[in-house]
């Protein structure tokens, strides 16, 4: 049975608490600000999952690093500590799983935004924006969901280069991408990928009904890291998943 640390007790570490029973795990131990992991957790537990602040991202990489844990990390907001977080998994040997949002379903939307994407290269009628909703107690904006989403259009919209997410108070320049976002009340999560022309308007929806989805793709991700090594998007687990069932 794979023994799992939570790194933060919020609302995601609770749901990752309530959910890792019934999925064949058990959670040994819970670390936040007062108490960090250390040398001394070395053997209690196999795998942690990190939900807590985008500023303390690094210092639990390199805590769970130095006792040779691999770790799979759910907190947003901290990306631009992306190369030191890599580091140091490659210097401690350990595994890790990053990602902006662990629903499945989040990754069906990501792979249909793209394809859709794709169809209307060609044809130049077509705009794109995005759209997200979250709580009101949300840390970062745009959420990582919205930028992942962002970064699968720009790959395959080769009149879209880059992505503006202010408010804009004058004319958009046609090759920004625009990503914008409401924090209001207890919304878990909901994007919105708009596709406009002059004749017709689709959109691409994903809506997260609650937090169990998230605690799940994260214990899933915690199963899949556990006796591997490198620095892995969560993307990665959800095609080494899909791969092993469509093997013959």
């Amino acid at each position: 049975m794979t023994r799992i640390a939570i790194i933060g007790h919020g609302a995601m570490g609770r749901e990752v608490e309530q959910l890792a029973s019934p999925l064949g795990m058990t959670v040994t131990e819970i670390f936040d600000l007062t108490r960090p992991v250390t040398s001394a957790d070395r053997d209690t537990f196999d795998v942690a999952i990190d939900f807590s602040w985008p500023d303390a991202v690094v210092e639990n990489v390199r805590a769970v690093s130095a006792i040779g844990r691999p770790i799979v990390i759910g907190t947003t907001g901290w990306y631009g500590s992306m190369d030191e977080v890599a580091k140091l998994v490659e210097s401690g040997q350990i595994g890790c799983v990053w990602g902006s949002n662990f629903n499945i379903g989040t990754h069906l939307f990501l792979r249909v935004v793209r394809r859709a994407a794709e169809l209307i290269d060609p044809y130049t009628a077509f705009d794109v924006a995005i759209h997200e909703w979250h709580h009101h107690r949300k840390r970062d904006s745009p959420s990582g969901t919205a930028l992942s989403t962002a970064q699968n259009i720009l790959a395959a919209l080769q009149r879209k280069t880059h992505i503006v997410s202010e408010a804009q108070h004058e004319r958009i320049d046609p090759a920004a991408l625009h990503v914008t976002s409401t924090r209001v009340g207890d919304v878990v999560g909901r994007h919105q990928v708009t596709i406009d022309s002059p004749y017709e308007s689709l959109e691409i929806t994903h809506t997260a009904k609650n937090r169990q989805g998230f605690a799940q793709g994260a214990l899933l991700a915690a199963s899949w890291i556990e006796h591997r090594k490198g620095f892995y998007d969560v993307s990665s687990v959800i095609d080494s998943l899909t791969q092993d069932k469509e093997a013959p």
